[in-house]
């Protein structure tokens, strides 16, 4: 004998796309957060060097990514993820070690945030263009934010990430945490 489960019935008002925009918009914030945190490490360690300024406009741009997703969760009722705590201490404890380890390697953490942000927001922008011209604003603001942070990624890159020690090994672990934030922020 089978057995068919059918889907509960969605409730009034209940929009798929306001859930996944909310998602989106949450996953962001969560991210320049975290990404703010990262930069605030570096520069406890490396502020008075010789990378402290590129650190410090680096630190600047995600500043106003931040600024801008406190907008949009503010505006869209959005619930920020609930592990703001975790990525305040993750955050600004991958930095500050990272810069203990070195320049480069502060670099090679950048480099390597900075490239799963990429493709993370490559994915949504690829979904926002499914959505056609409801989210438009939203996607322009992704697009932008990319750039910037693909432009984080190639002066991470200037500065020698790919030179610092265990270089391969320390890109590969940073980015499966920042898969994995991405994926917990999302949900919670």
């Amino acid at each position: 004998m089978s057995v068919t489960i059918k889907p509960s019935p969605r409730l009034p008002g209940f929009n798929a796309a306001d859930k996944n925009l909310a998602r989106m918009i949450r996953v962001d914030h969560a991210g320049e957060y975290g990404a703010v945190q990262i930069y605030r490490g570096q520069l406890a360690i490396l502020g008075h060097t010789a990378s402290g300024d590129t650190i410090r406009h680096m630190e600047n741009q995600e500043q106003e990514h931040l600024a801008t997703f406190d907008r949009l969760v503010a505006e869209n009722n959005v619930r920020p993820t609930a592990l703001a705590p975790v990525w305040n201490v993750a955050g600004y404890a991958l930095g500050a070690v990272t810069a203990l380890m070195g320049e480069k390697a502060a670099m090679a953490c950048t480099a390597a945030v900075e490239e799963v942000i990429d493709e993370h927001y490559a994915s949504q922008a690829a979904a926002l263009e499914s959505d056609g011209k409801a989210n438009a604003d939203f996607k322009a603001t992704i697009e932008k934010f990319r750039a910037d942070e693909i432009q984080h990624r190639e002066t991470a890159i200037e500065h020698g990430a790919e030179e610092a020690p265990g270089y391969r090994v320390l890109s590969e672990t940073i980015k499966a945490g920042c898969r994995l934030a991405i994926k917990l922020s999302e949900r919670f």
